[in-house]
């Protein structure tokens, strides 16, 4: 298991912080912001991904792997770098690569709980697609608490940290930056939320890129537990 990040400097409490107590729009990430890293279903994705590329090219799934994390770091997801690079159908693609055992993520009836207590709308953002956040939200059992849910499909396969896609998703949604939030596991993909005027909340794990831009000033909150932040949170507003 690779190392935690450092985490960033203190950040203020939520508490306090009169743009998130006046939020109308919670944005989420999906994969391994809503759920444990631990449940670790980038392995499965991951894996899947290597085999479907050394298909692809006829070559061996070492070298495969190779290309993959190369093109996940030049375009943002592995995806791009394909489509850009081999013209692959991104609907083939995520179709395979989705094609996992989403059993390992357990519901989670508190996270459900304090989304109900969570004054104003929230959405889903993902790099992945509608249906395997469905499939995600499902297993926690908390799919009815979303008001939508914006996919890389939505994206144009364009992925975050693109600034583009962000824009796509304000329009889509009539969300108003100024009053919204954005929660993240990757604290890079915060940036352009942060410049949009959003407020923004870094969900750290022990992934070694999820600590990626973390001490910069665009991430104004962070924790490693989202449930108990958004609880103390919305307990904070409560008795206010």
């Amino acid at each position: 298991m690779t190392q935690k990040p450092s985490a960033a400097p203190a950040r203020p409490a939520a508490s306090t912080d009169p743009a998130l107590i006046a939020a109308r729009d919670w944005i989420f990430d999906l994969d391994n912001t809503l759920y444990p890293a631990e449940c670790n279903l980038f392995h499965q994705v991951d894996l899947r991904m290597g085999g479907y590329i050394s298909d692809l090219l006829g070559i061996s799934y070492d070298e495969a792997r190779a290309i993959q994390k190369r093109y996940f770091r030049d375009h943002g997801t592995t995806l791009r770098g394909l489509m850009l690079n081999h013209s692959v159908d991104p609907h083939a693609f995520l179709g395979h690569v989705h094609n996992i055992d989403y059993s390992p993520v357990p519901a989670n009836a508190a996270l459900g709980a304090v989304l109900d207590r969570l004054p104003g709308r929230k959405l889903i953002f993902t790099n992945g697609t509608v249906a395997h956040a469905e499939a995600v939200l499902d297993r926690l059992g908390i799919a009815a608490r979303f008001d939508g849910i914006f996919d890389i499909a939505h994206a144009d396969f364009i992925p975050k940290p693109n600034a583009e896609p962000y824009r796509v998703m304000v329009e889509r949604h009539t969300v108003d930056a100024g009053r919204a939030v954005m929660v993240e596991d990757i604290a890079k993909n915060l940036m352009v939320p942060a410049e949009l005027g959003m407020r923004t909340v870094w969900v750290r794990t022990d992934h070694a890129w999820s600590g990626d831009g973390a001490s910069q000033d665009y991430v104004h909150h962070e924790t490693d537990d989202l449930t108990a932040w958004l609880t103390a949170f919305v307990d904070s507003l409560e008795r206010a």
